[in-house]
This record gives structure tokens, sequence and C-alpha cells, in this order.
């Protein structure tokens, strides 16, 4: 196979984010899944491409390999120009990146898979618990990114940007923890919007190759 090589889960948000990102840029990618259901990602082979032991890790030839959603996002502006992610003015730039980071630094690591499995081994928390807890942290960003979001169009313009690749998986799993995001009408406008675009909706966890 050519193009880039992307260690993915479907439900992963940090996979999807990069996803997202792949298909905007319009380059070739393939997908080989990582089951962090069975602790595939802890295996040796896969920390020897992310010894973090996390995905997504993008494989881009040559022997690189690069780790972390944004960072990889970054790498993609940076080498597939257009459309792009980033506003190339600074200060739009540096905004940009705070409301990303609102999802991917704030909301993302307390409510990622590892966590909730910590909270149910060291304090014994159910899936009621781990439910709960899972929406209290996404309730708090997205009234964040509310504030700011547009009343038309997408966090980058025109077209979806950096701050869309990370809001449209995490409503995904707002849904799935059920959530109500009536609260948050703008947003969920946005992510209805990026729905119909056809390089959002082929990267959804339902239009990837499921992995137990």
């Amino acid at each position: 196979m050519s193009g880039y090589t992307l260690y993915d889960y479907h439900r992963s948000s940090a996979a999807y984010r990069v996803r997202i990102a792949l298909n905007l840029k319009g380059v070739a990618w393939h997908s080989v899944p990582v089951s962090l259901l069975t602790g595939e990602q802890r295996s040796a082979g896969h920390l020897a491409r992310n010894p973090q032991g996390l995905i997504p890790a993008l494989d881009i030839g040559g022997g690189t390999i690069l780790t972390q959603s944004l960072a990889i996002l970054d790498w993609l502006d940076a080498t597939h120009p257009e459309p792009r992610l980033f506003p190339s003015d600074p200060l739009e730039r540096a905004r940009t990146l705070a409301l990303a980071l609102v999802i991917v630094a704030d909301i993302h690591p307390i409510d990622n898979l590892r966590v909730l499995q910590r909270l149910e081994a060291q304090f014994g928390a159910d899936a009621a618990a781990k439910a709960d807890w899972y929406r209290h942290w996404i309730a708090q960003g997205l009234g964040t990114l509310e504030a700011a979001a547009p009343a038309d169009g997408f966090f980058g313009g025109a077209t979806p940007g950096a701050v869309d690749c990370c809001l449209v998986p995490q409503l995904y799993n707002a849904r799935r923890f059920e959530l109500d995001l009536t609260p948050w009408p703008r947003l969920v406008a946005i992510d209805a919007r990026a729905a119909e675009v056809p390089a959002v909706a082929s990267a959804h966890p339902d239009a990837v190759a499921p992995v137990a």
C-alpha cells in the first residue's frame, strides 16, 4: 500500500482527529488497527512505534513515525498547506491552538480509556460512575467552546480546521456517553455541518473497520 500508515483505533478520539485531517488534506493513507480493548497498544510491536503505548501513530516513511494528534495536525499543515488547519497569522494561530487544547489537553486526557480503567481499578467505579465522570468533564469543556463558536461555518472558517477536527470526535464520544448536548447549540450545528463534508464523514468510526 502507498501513502502514510496510521496506527489507529476506530473509536479513539485522538485517532479520529487525525483521520479527519488526513482526509481534509487529500493525502493517501491507510489504517492499521490497534485494539485498545485487548491491550494491543502495550505490545512490543506497538511500543517500538510509540514508547508511550498510545495511538495514533503515523508512519510517514523513511523510518519516521509521528505521535500525538495535535503534533500530527501541525506537521500536516506544514507539509500539505491546503486546506489550512491552523491560521497563518500568529495571533489567530495561538487562539486556534488554545481552543483545540480545551479538548486535547483539558477534556480528553482525563476521560480516556486508561483513566476510566484506573478509576475502576483504584476506586471501584462502576459503569454509571465512570459515565458520570466522563460527562462532567466534557460538559465543562464544551461550555468554553460554545462561547467561542461561530454562528455559521466552522471554527476554521469556510472549511473545517484544527478545532473542528477535535470537536467532531469529542461530540461523538459525548453522544456515546449519553450527554445531553442541548446546552451547546452552536457546537451541535458545527458538527452537523461537518457531517456533510465527505472528508469528515469518511473518518467516522462507523466508516472505519471496527476492531474489538
